[in-house]
């Protein structure tokens, strides 16, 4: 069976971080109700068009800003195989054991939750406002509800933040007698629309950022972890499905406002806002915002872009030389994967290859 995804864009959150450059909005859950209404909608649009998902992912946004009972209608309406992987973000601050419950009862079976750090300076700078136990909290909660898979996320690369607290936050992650089987790590981009961005004081330290990421990598793997991709790790028989569909340019439809689609080199997204979404689909008009098709090479460049990010790696043919990137990869078999020390220089491996040309 074919692998094909369906993303579900949830545009609502209770305070916009201050590295938030996503589409989401702090002051549109009036809009709630009109927005499922219109989601569900657009599903119905592709009915006949589209086969039945192997994996769901609910992103954002904040997913868990809707009750369970929204949440679940959306998933209602989404065909999908008998063991599709559905994945739910959550704030930490939203995971009570009966929201859990009822996601669990309801069909989803994976969860992600943005903990980003355990220090509150850190915690602080990034403008979250979990506590710093709130990843002892998620942990029974997400147990006890039954998840047998689920993710936590980090951000590296804070200014309030040293070597010493991400080795700490670590130590609380896996120090949990359920600790979580699939971990992500971003690094903290100053995106130049948001209040971190114009705060020239508060970008990451290129330097500073590294180190933390090759602690990361170091901790994690050691721990039994499996480097799957730049910016994630799971322990054997955790990946995320629906991630994987992404790296191998996949098929997947994105619903909601500002979601992304794919299909056979068709590449299309839904305008911006949920306001304007909600009227174009009440409207019986498809809510599209833009779309292209792309051409052989730039699909064969994009393939291997993403490939190369994870362990799958490219043919060593996808490379004129090496001579210049030696150090940032490793051959074997004749096939050609970042080492670590390439991971957070990816670009300067992808531009070497033939289709960057």
């Amino acid at each position: 069976m074919s692998e094909f995804g369906v993303y579900v864009h949830v545009p609502f959150c209770a305070h916009r971080c201050d590295y938030c450059a996503f589409a989401t909005y702090a002051d549109r859950d009036h809009l709630m109700d009109d927005y499922v209404d219109a989601v569900r909608a657009e599903l119905t649009s592709y009915a006949d068009s589209v086969p039945e998902a192997t994996s769901v992912f609910f992103g954002g946004g904040t997913p868990s800003r809707l009750s369970a009972e929204q949440l679940l209608s959306i998933l209602d309406a989404i065909p999908r195989v008998s063991d599709a992987e559905v994945t739910v973000e959550c704030n930490p601050e939203d995971a009570t054991l009966e929201r859990l419950r009822a996601y669990r009862t309801g069909g989803v079976n994976r969860m992600s939750f943005g903990i980003q750090s355990t220090r509150p300076a850190v915690l602080a700078d990034l403008g979250r406002r979990h506590g710093v136990m709130a990843h002892e909290a998620v942990a029974r909660a997400v147990t006890d509800a039954g998840f047998a898979t689920w993710n936590m996320d980090l951000i590296i690369g804070s200014r309030a933040e040293t070597l010493d607290d991400v080795a700490a936050t670590l130590e609380d992650l896996l120090g949990l007698e359920t600790p979580p089987p699939h971990i992500s790590c971003y690094a903290l981009t100053a995106e130049p629309s948001t209040p971190l961005g114009r705060d020239p004081a508060r970008h990451p330290d290129e330097d500073a950022t590294a180190d933390a990421y090759d602690l990361v990598g170091a901790t994690l793997e050691a721990a039994g972890y499996r480097w799957e991709e730049i910016s994630n790790w799971a322990r054997p028989g955790h990946e995320c499905r629906h991630n994987h569909l992404y790296w191998d340019q996949g098929d997947y439809l994105g619903v909601g406002s500002a979601a992304h689609s794919h299909r056979d080199g068709h590449r299309w997204w839904n305008v911006r806002t949920p306001d304007r979404y909600i009227v174009m689909l009440r409207d019986g008009r498809r809510p599209l915002g833009g779309e292209e098709y792309l051409d052989e090479a730039t699909r064969r460049f994009e393939r291997e872009s993403l490939a190369l990010r994870t362990t799958s790696g490219v043919p060593l043919e996808a490379f004129d030389s090496l001579d210049e990137i030696a150090h940032l990869v490793t051959v074997r078999d004749g096939t050609v994967t970042l080492a670590p020390a390439g991971r957070l220089l990816a670009n300067q491996v992808i531009v070497r290859l033939n289709g960057a040309r």
